[in-house]
């Protein structure tokens, strides 16, 4: 699948997030995120689950990548630590890579910067293989 494919699919709440997948491979997958007013939590910074759902969606899309014909997956833990507030107005950029590939299970680490190349939030995320 490419890029383009994958954007095409996205379901429900990627889809309402409004990321855009920039570079879809199955060592790497990089995404962009507009943070909008509806994104937002006081003060209009960033609210931690749409970073955290931003992380997710970039990482099951690398999972994705690496399925074989007919298997799923499903999110099945996830961390995140939190380094730097985001305001209203800003990209976020996403990058992750697989940290293992196995069977039934695949760890993704999600770095998500700005676009002064700070790091914003770091998420790492199990999906387990269906």
């Amino acid at each position: 699948m490419t890029a383009d494919d994958l954007q095409r699919l996205m379901p429900g709440l990627p889809s309402t997030l409004g990321l855009t997948i920039t570079r879809a491979e199955k060592d790497v997958v990089v995404a962009e995120l507009l943070v909008r007013p509806e994104l937002c939590t006081v003060g209009d910074t960033v609210h931690g689950g749409a970073i955290m759902a931003f992380a997710d969606t970039v990482g099951a899309v690398g999972t994705v990548m690496n399925l074989a014909q007919g298997q799923g997956t499903t999110t099945i833990e996830s961390k995140t630590n939190f380094f730097a507030a985001t305001k209203v107005g800003t990209v976020l950029t996403a990058e992750s890579v697989p940290l293992h590939r196995g069977r039934r299970t695949q760890v993704w680490e999600t770095r998500i910067t700005n676009p002064d190349g700070r790091l914003v939030a770091k998420v790492t995320q199990t999906q387990m293989v269906l």
